[in-house]
């Protein structure tokens, strides 16, 4: 299969590696100092399921989509819809573009944009960073893409999509749901993210403490109350589950949104609580904790804003 990924950090460096690795003809799309790393020296990753290198076709341009047949659209949440409207032109009718950022509306924003032929909706689970341009350390969780429709048809697409995610060795699922998959992601990492750039902590320490496991919970629970007035079929279950997995992965995890507020890089937290805070405004539904956690960290978001700018 002929693959464009866009982004190579942590996601698109594994998940984009693994391709490249099954030999599917798999082209990066990069800039600056990441564009010459991996000219330069290839992509190294180091994994606990296998560290690997590759020496990938790259390019600092999208050309390359002319030509291709999916696209791994793998940037933060707030780049999506500058990407989507520069990649427009160049897609070819058959191509489909697939993204695996975080958040739960990135689908109907990149549907405002693009043709519903050419998209469908996903999420990854994966805990990974970039080391340096060009190495990706991926230590934690079992990576996974999970991907469908957005009508949840079974369509051929699909299908050639897990053949080719299959042919690369990592965990991938078809859903029969997919808006409930991603909530369910969206839950799990808008509850731990942006508290633990609001603390300061690794997750251990925010499970582990009973005030401030309760403040996720509460997070959570908020995000469930959103999520339901939308329509997303979510249950007390979900929360449950969802803590039995924040219960279990290592004590020392951080979050990207974490790592880019701590590192004062703009960051997903519009995306996260504050998608939150806005649809509790727009449907009537109080979400205080959510709103605490929000404006206490919009300023520091808005000053890393302004430093890119310069």
């Amino acid at each position: 299969m002929n693959i464009v990924i866009i982004g190579v950090g942590g996601v698109g460096g594994y998940f984009g590696g693994k391709l490249a690795l099954a030999g599917h003809s798999t082209t990066f799309i990069a800039r600056g100092a990441t564009f010459q790393a991996l000219k330069q020296k290839g992509l190294e990753v180091k994994s606990i399921k296998g560290d690997f290198h590759i020496n990938p076709k790259v390019e600092d341009n999208f050309d390359s989509i002319r030509n291709c047949e999916l696209v791994l659209l793998c940037v933060k949440s707030w780049q999506i819809e500058s990407i989507a409207r520069q990649i427009k032109p160049l897609l070819p009718v058959h191509a489909t573009v697939l993204p695996l950022q975080n958040g739960a509306d990135n689908a109907e924003r990149l549907l405002r944009i693009l043709n519903k032929r050419n998209l469908i909706a996903g999420l990854c689970r994966i805990v990974s960073k970039i080391e340096s341009p060009g190495v990706i350390d991926h230590f934690s969780y079992e990576p996974e893409i999970v991907f469908g429709e957005i009508d949840h048809e079974l369509s051929e697409r699909v299908k050639k999509i897990k053949t080719a995610f299959d042919k690369a060795g990592f965990k991938n699922r078809i859903s029969e749901n997919i808006q409930r998959d991603i909530w369910i992601k969206f839950l799990f990492i808008a509850s731990i993210s942006a508290a633990g750039a609001l603390t300061r902590s690794v997750l251990g320490i925010m499970r582990e403490d009973p005030y401030l496991r309760g403040i996720l919970i509460k997070t959570a629970e908020e995000i469930i109350s959103i999520g339901q007035r939308l329509g997303v079929e979510l249950h007390k279950e979900d929360l449950e589950q969802c803590f039995k997995i924040i219960d279990k992965i290592d004590y020392c995890t951080t979050m990207s949104l974490q790592r880019d507020m701590m590192e004062g890089r703009p960051s997903e937290l519009e995306n996260f609580n504050g998608f939150i805070v806005k649809k509790g405004d727009e449907l009537g539904i109080e979400t205080p904790v959510n709103d605490f956690i929000y404006y206490s960290l919009r300023p520091m978001e808005l000053k890393a804003r302004e430093k890119t700018k310069r």
